[in-house]
């Protein structure tokens, strides 16, 4: 358990975060919430006389409400049309390998790490997920954990710009992104928590991946679809969460020397152009094959950590269960064959 002291670091590295989000509402600037927190952390926490630590703590219940958020989205309409992204979703299969095998090829040949590693770099998995695989294999841990950290970074941070600039969807300043709390139906908020603490405590039990998301996200699904529970989670908790999360992934490199982390960064720029490329190339098929939209599409077929793809798919107001769909299936196939191949991997 934290201790006082370390909660008041953890509290003061978060309202740094959110004055990194004002600026950049002020600025109108895509994903103030996200964006502006990570890069108030991200320079905050170079400097050793701020007394401040990653609110980490705050992952899982952060983790908890995007997965209610996203099973929010489920209705029994969209629940009817699943069947229609069924060959989209056969597609992840071939994009996963092709990501992984490419990524690999890159960090054993170009970047010379070993081969067990460089398997686990290149994995489209989440950064906390491949970094305990590549322990239990004998994989650098540390070497994934920058490559793998570097990857979340590009792809978090340049996925808002190309929707807003490219795509001319508007993602700046304060907007609205479900509801208030004022309009909350406060049984509804009871029960989403229970739904929450019930879910995450389920799935961990069952060692699912991403368990703190999936497990809510499921009962969620449940709830919603069922019209058992009818109010989303309330704006301000979304932006809060947004904070959190990017506060979190601006401390990813705390303790690494600048030397190093520009090093990491430049290197898996490499890899990032190569997931870029698969990814358009995907993305090209799929949207012109079945005509879906091109914002969920995007999301769907972007490599990015679950939770931060479908918070960017719920700020912008995508096909969230299509998104969702489409990397469950990606996190069940990094997780569950990954170990395998990785065992037959010879040094």
């Amino acid at each position: 358990m934290p201790t006082m002291q370390n909660l008041r670091q953890m509290l003061l590295a978060i309202i740094i975060g959110a004055l990194g989000s004002i600026l950049f509402i002020y600025l109108h600037l895509p994903l103030p919430w996200l964006l502006g927190a990570i890069f108030t952390s991200s320079i905050a926490m170079r400097f050793q006389n701020i007394p401040i630590l990653s609110p980490k703590i705050f992952s899982t219940p952060a983790r908890i409400i995007i997965g209610l958020t996203i099973g929010s989205a489920f209705t029994p309409e969209i629940l009817g049309n699943l069947h229609i992204y069924f060959f989209s979703i056969l597609l992840i299969i071939p994009y996963t390998i092709i990501v992984a095998f490419a990524g690999m090829y890159y960090y054993y040949k170009v970047l010379h790490f070993d081969k067990r590693t460089a398997f686990f770099s290149s994995m489209p998995g989440g950064v906390i997920e491949m970094v305990i695989l590549g322990e239990q294999l004998k994989a650098n841990t540390s070497k994934i954990t920058l490559v793998q950290s570097s990857r979340l970074l590009f792809i978090v941070l340049t996925l808002p710009f190309i929707i807003q600039y490219i795509f001319h969807i508007d993602i700046s300043g304060n907007r609205l992104i479900t509801i208030p709390l004022r309009e909350v139906y406060l049984p509804d908020f009871f029960y989403l928590g229970i739904i929450g603490i019930i879910g995450a405590y389920t799935a961990k039990k069952l060692n699912v991946s991403a368990a703190y998301l999936i497990g809510p996200m499921v009962l969620s699904i449940i709830a919603f679809s069922s019209g058992f529970v009818h109010s989303k989670p309330p704006d301000e908790l979304i932006k809060f969460v947004q904070v959190i999360f990017g506060t979190i992934i601006g401390f990813t490199f705390r303790g690494v020397t600048l030397k190093v982390i520009l090093k990491t960064l430049i290197g898996t720029f490499g890899h990032f152009v190569i997931l870029a490329l698969v990814s358009a190339i995907f993305i090209s098929i799929v949207y012109f094959a079945f005509d879906f939209p091109i914002i969920s599409v995007l999301l769907a077929f972007s490599p990015g950590g679950q939770a931060e793809i479908n918070l960017i798919a719920i700020l912008v107001a995508a096909n969230i269960p299509y998104i969702t769909v489409h990397h469950i299936v990606r996190l069940f196939i990094v997780m569950n064959i990954a170990p395998l191949l990785a065992k037959r991997i010879k040094e």
